[in-house]
């Protein structure tokens, strides 16, 4: 009961419409919220009839009455508006200017079709005041007005059914049910004189309106059964746009958040003095509104607090529940949307709702991407560490990866899920699970490059490891199943690695192709490192060649050292010893890892080992020998790369092998006439002789005469002694003159230590000797160490030696470039006398 009315002045006396009195009319009555729940009742009818009054008393309005005690004159200018007091629903009121009016003049005319056509637009009931007096009558001041609406009610494209309540002001005593008809005929009579297109020449009046008639008694003069009649009459107003209600059929309304912009777009229509379609202005009424509402949602939306944590939060991390979250959010705001266009245009409401959907998803989409990446990352590092504890386990990689894959893929599918918005149909998931896809297929198989690449090193390792040393080994002996027993130390190393390899490899599951090509390449690895070992090898092959003749040359069969004796035959030992360094260059020559037999050997020692080599090319020529095999860079049947050491290289070393073990073969004759010296110290049997024949006379004094005896054989032990102390056996061993050297400087200090000794022990006081070695455990030291000498001649240079024999003073020096051995006899005589 403690309604107020709110009234305006919608549309002044100029035609000025109140848009922001409407606005504010429209905000106060609270008509947003109402939807199509609500009712518009315009009045019409000649100046001064009353109609302020009727509207008043009617709906408790406040419109400004005539004051009848002034004089009768415009009370009402324009169109004015209010809320209808205590009315359900709402209903509101618009008080139209009085028609035949003498303030307007001529004007009247055109502002009162302009008044009634918007009446008739927005309005569902229609009052259309008269006088009871003017019912029958042809010149009454009704007509006029009637055959206004009529003639703008053909302005109107598929115009809505209207009530047409006629209100008979000042009924006499004539009843209702005699006046009605006579006021139905005057209608039909107006009607039929109106001009209608053709389309609607024979359209009756009940297409358009709806008429009803009712009669109140004079306001002035039955004021009290004036007001009972208006109260019975307002108790039609209650639900009049229920079905049977008073209203129309209600086709154009517009909701009533579109009703100020729908009357502001109608009354510029007609002032512009176009026609009014309807149906057309309820789709514009709507497009805007809907647009309009789509707008403030979509605004909402962006500044709403929920959506802006979710995008800080989505920024951060994976957010559960995301999918959930957005589709609350973008439910809440098209939900309001729906309930706010509700009443307006289907088709209209429908699109808009589309064109906002779509910008809303667009405003959660980046949001959306972000989270997709997220689960991306996460499934992708998931699917890492999956596949590296699977692979710790021990389990194969085919079926790791499959495991990793299904399970990681299956719960990112179940994070997407959870991450989908309801209203949005995007396909961004797909593209990044395939996205998703590829990483994994992009991470395995780096790590099934980098496994295969560890196991293939690995293996690599240990070919490198099994066929290194043996193959060394087997070039450095060098004999003549060198090649074959590296083709089959090949061979078993090879099956071996490929036998392990194989096994390491099966849980990978590699295609025929790929398994056969890492075969290959594991063989070929192993082919290499045979031929890389065999090159390095044959760098040194000089080297080794001095080896091998060192070693056949100061070793017997038995591998002892050699003592030059004077009986070995250097020739014979020498040949066998440049035969075996020959037969080693010969095995270095060439790589011989297939079985193709070759004629290397032959040509080495056909060339080398019968002189040719050495044979100035002057005697080839003048004996007319034959090209030399060895001047070429290649050998027969054997492919460059294959060849180690081309032929006319083989001739060099040969030529510098010759020339720096020259020096052991001088060596070693140098010994043996040493030896043969050392061995024959007494005078030749010949002089024996003639020493017996000549001194035959002096040999019978001395038994004659027992004192020379005597002395003589003082003389002899004299003699003894001094030869056990100087050892002069061992002294000759390294030849007359270092003896006689040797002897000379140890003579005399020699004598006066037997002279002290025997002056001491006839003294009684002996000088205590320490025990010294029997003469012949000092002639064997000096033998050994002759031994040692003998085998340090074997050590030679590995570039080329030039001998050089040179004599002094303090012993024997034999020296060369990179070596220098020095035996100085006052060394053995410390020895000796040790």
């Amino acid at each position: 009961m403690g309604e107020l009315c709110h009234s305006l002045q919608l549309i002044d006396g100029n035609g000025n419409f109140n848009v922001a009195g409407l606005e504010e009319f429209v905000k106060a009555v609270k008509l947003t919220q109402c939807g199509l729940s609500y009712a518009v009742v315009a009045i019409m009818g000649p100046q001064s009839s009353g109609k302020s009054t009727l509207l008043n008393h009617l709906f408790h309005t406040n419109f400004r009455e005539m004051d009848a005690y002034k004089g009768r004159s415009q009370t009402t200018k324009g169109i004015w508006m209010a809320n209808c007091v205590g009315i359900e629903p709402l209903t509101i009121a618009m008080d139209l200017e009085g028609t035949d009016g003498r303030e307007r003049g001529e004007d009247d005319t055109a502002f009162e079709k302009q008044s009634a056509l918007f009446a008739l637009a927005i309005s569902d009931i229609v009052l259309i005041n008269m006088w009871c007096h003017d019912i029958g009558r042809e010149h009454a001041a009704n007509k006029p007005l009637l055959k206004t609406v009529f003639q703008v009610m053909m302005r109107l494209f598929s115009p809505r059914k209207t009530t047409l309540l006629f209100v008979i002001r000042d009924k006499t005593k004539t009843p209702l049910e005699y006046l009605e008809p006579v006021l139905r005929e005057d209608i039909q009579k107006i009607w039929d004189t109106v001009s209608k297109p053709q389309a609607l020449k024979d359209t009756p009046l009940s297409e358009f309106f709806y008429v009803e008639v009712v009669a109140l008694s004079s306001y002035e003069e039955k004021e009290k059964q004036f007001k009972e009649q208006v109260a019975q009459l307002r108790k039609r107003f209650f639900h009049s746009i229920a079905p049977g209600g008073l209203a129309g059929d209600r086709r154009g309304v517009v909701p009533g958040s579109g009703f100020c912009f729908s009357a502001q777009k109608i009354w510029q229509v007609i002032r512009e003095n176009k026609d009014l379609d309807l149906p057309a202005h309820k789709v514009m009424v709507a497009t805007v509104r809907c647009e309009e509402i789509a707008n403030e949602k979509l605004s909402g939306l962006v500044c709403d607090k929920d959506l802006v944590a979710l995008e800080n939060a989505v920024q951060a991390g994976p957010v559960s529940g995301f999918g959930k979250w957005i589709s609350s959010i973008l439910e809440t705001y098209l939900s309001e949307y729906d309930k706010e266009t509700i009443y307006f245009d289907e088709k209209v409401r429908d699109t808009k709702r589309l064109h906002l959907e779509i910008k809303a998803l667009n405003c959660v989409h980046p949001q959306y991407l972000t989270m997709l990446r997220h689960l991306r990352t996460i499934a992708l590092e998931n699917f890492k560490t999956c596949l590296e504890q699977s692979l710790n386990r021990g389990e194969g990689f085919a079926t790791s990866v499959r495991s990793c894959t299904q399970s990681c893929m299956l719960e990112f599918d179940q994070d997407c899920a959870d991450a989908s918005v309801k209203q949005a149909e995007w396909d961004d998931d797909s593209k990044v699970r395939e996205k998703l896809h590829r990483d994994i297929e992009a991470h395995s198989s780096s790590v099934r490059g980098k496994k295969l690449s560890e196991i293939g090193v690995n293996y690599e390792k240990k070919l490198t490891q099994a066929l290194t040393e043996p193959v060394e080994s087997l070039l450095e002996f060098g004999g003549k199943d060198t090649w074959p027993s590296i083709r089959e130390l090949l061979r078993r190393e090879t099956e071996t690695a490929i036998s392990g390899f194989s096994t390491a490899v099966a849980g990978f599951e590699l295609d025929e192709e790929t398994f056969n090509k890492m075969m290959q390449n594991l063989k070929e690895y192993a082919r290499i490192v045979v031929e890389k070992k065999a090159r390095e090898e044959a760098g040194k092959v000089l080297i080794l060649m001095k080896d091998r003749f060192s070693t056949v040359f100061n070793h017997d069969h038995d591998s002892m050292p050699r003592v030059w004796t004077g009986k070995e035959n250097i020739r014979i030992i020498t040949k066998d010893a440049y035969s075996a360094s020959l037969k080693l260059l010969s095995v270095m020559a060439a790589i011989r890892l297939n079985e193709k037999p070759d004629k290397i050997e032959n040509v080495l020692f056909s060339s080398l080992m019968d002189g040719t080599v050495s044979a100035p090319l002057s005697q080839d020529k003048k004996m007319g020998a034959s090209p030399d095999p060895l001047a070429s860079s290649t050998w027969e049947e054997v492919p460059p790369n294959k060849t180690l050491i081309t032929p006319v290289q083989c001739k060099s070393l040969w030529r510098q092998f010759k020339a720096e073990t020259e020096y052991i073969v001088t060596q070693a004759i140098s010994a043996q006439e040493a030896h043969k010296r050392s061995s024959n110290w007494l005078p030749p049997p010949w002089a024996i002789v003639a020493m017996v024949v000549l001194g035959f006379n002096e040999f019978m004094l001395l038994l004659k005469n027992p004192l020379y005896l005597m002395i003589f054989f003082i003389i002899f032990l004299l003699s003894k002694a001094l030869w056990v102390q100087m050892d002069l056996t061992g002294e000759f061993h390294n030849g007359n003159l270092a003896g006689l050297l040797a002897i000379s400087s140890r003579f005399l200090p020699t004598v006066m230590n037997l002279l002290r000794r025997l002056a001491e022990e006839a003294q009684g006081n002996p000088t205590p000797q320490p025990p010294r070695p029997p003469p012949h455990l000092a002639s064997q030291s000096s033998r050994h160490h002759t031994q040692q000498s003998n085998l340090a001649f074997s050590l030679f240079p590995d570039s080329s030696v030039s001998s050089n024999i040179s004599s002094s003073d303090g012993g024997i020096e034999h020296s060369s470039p990179n070596l220098i051995q020095r035996r100085s006899t006052k060394v053995e005589e410390v020895e000796v006398s040790g």
